[in-house]
């Protein structure tokens, strides 16, 4: 497995990097949302590596990257022009959400161009498309001067990474992968993901740090949830990443705890062993636990900011993970669009986590 522990890559690693990509290898790069794995988007038998390498069903859609080739960083990019390839039926609607928040933390699903393989769409007639704001992963992308499918990189279902060292050890086993350290992942959860595939509806499919409430104060466009909207059979809101029950799970049973209620949750898991992590908000008092004398508990401090909070979501889970606790507790997030994006994780990871996990994730 090669490696660069260097934050900032050279143009050296850069271009190795493109080279991978273009003999159909597997590179991880960072983006400001979580490392992603990744294989050029046209090429079938990369795309399908993927698959393999993640344990990932085949008909669960990924996600193609892109960056401008020139001049990424100007006011008003053709986004159009490069979009041309993947998408059809692009709307004025959809494009002044692509020039508000592209390059960011915003995935827009698009009616996909006959050109687009099956293969990365789950056999879908759309196509999810980003571009990523972390400078590695533009430079990469803006080399390569193509698409690029990166899902998470780490095991289907599992804690998504958000630094080099979550990838080496999730890919221990894959020799020939190439990984860019871009250092720790400053969004710390995946995208929002926005359907814009129906032509009228913007329609929320996966909640992230980019909000209903912060597109419609940009853009003057009204995002949907899920039912909101009229969709007819017809127009069934697609497949997307990270929107099955299960996903985002540690192999620690994972619970979350109503405000007050530490001692309810406790007591709702009597097999629990001994040892249990809570995690407290920065903004709370120490927790008191006397009457589970025979309970070691640990307080884990989260912040009550959202952004930090989901910054630092999957670097928590991990290393609790690794500490060998019988039961991990996270206070339920509080209402407001803020705290949508890590409250599905929470909710998905609870309900993937635990030693049998890896059977909850295609569920």
């Amino acid at each position: 497995m090669s490696t660069d522990s260097t934050p900032l890559q050279s143009s050296a690693v850069i271009n190795e990097a493109v080279q991978t990509l273009r003999e159909g290898g597997l590179v991880a790069f960072p983006t400001e949302t979580v490392y992603g794995l990744g294989a050029d988007a046209q090429n079938p038998e990369a795309i399908n590596k993927i698959f393999t390498a993640k344990g990932r069903p085949s008909n669960h859609p990924l996600i193609v990257h892109l960056a401008a080739p020139e001049k990424f960083d100007a006011p008003q990019v053709d986004w159009a022009a490069l979009l041309s390839p993947w998408v059809r039926d692009l709307s004025e609607e959809a494009l002044q959400l692509v020039n508000a928040f592209w390059p960011g933390p915003l995935t827009l699903v698009f009616k996909k161009d006959k050109r687009v393989l099956n293969e990365l769409t789950g056999g879908q007639d759309t196509v999810a498309i980003r571009a990523p704001a972390h400078p590695i992963a533009k430079e990469l992308l803006r080399q390569f001067k193509g698409g690029v499918v990166a899902p998470s990189a780490n095991r289907f279902g599992k804690v998504s990474p958000t630094s080099a060292a979550d990838v080496r050890s999730e890919f221990e086993d894959l020799l020939d992968l190439m990984i860019l350290d871009g250092g720790d992942c400053e969004v710390g959860i995946e995208s929002t993901i926005v359907d814009m595939s129906s032509g009228d509806k913007a329609i929320l499919l996966r909640p992230g740090v980019i909000t209903p409430k912060e597109i419609f104060a940009k853009t003057g466009i009204s995002v949907y949830q899920v039912g909101e909207a009229e969709i007819g059979v017809a127009n069934a809101v697609p497949r997307v990443s990270g929107s099955l029950r299960a996903h985002y799970a540690p192999t620690t049973p994972l619970r979350l705890y109503a405000p007050g209620r530490v001692l309810d949750a406790l007591s709702e898991f009597p097999d629990i062993k001994s040892r249990v992590a809570v995690a407290v908000w920065d903004s709370e008092s120490s927790l008191v636990l006397e009457d589970h004398p025979s309970i070691d508990v640990e307080e884990i401090i989260v912040s009550s900011d959202s952004m930090l909070f989901a910054s630092r979501l999957y670097r928590t889970l991990r290393d609790l993970d690794e500490q060998a606790w019988d039961l991990i507790l996270f206070p339920e997030p509080p209402a407001g669009q803020e705290w949508d994006g890590v409250r599905d994780r929470l909710q998905r990871a609870c309900f993937g986590s635990g030693p049998s996990s890896n059977s909850h994730a295609s569920s």
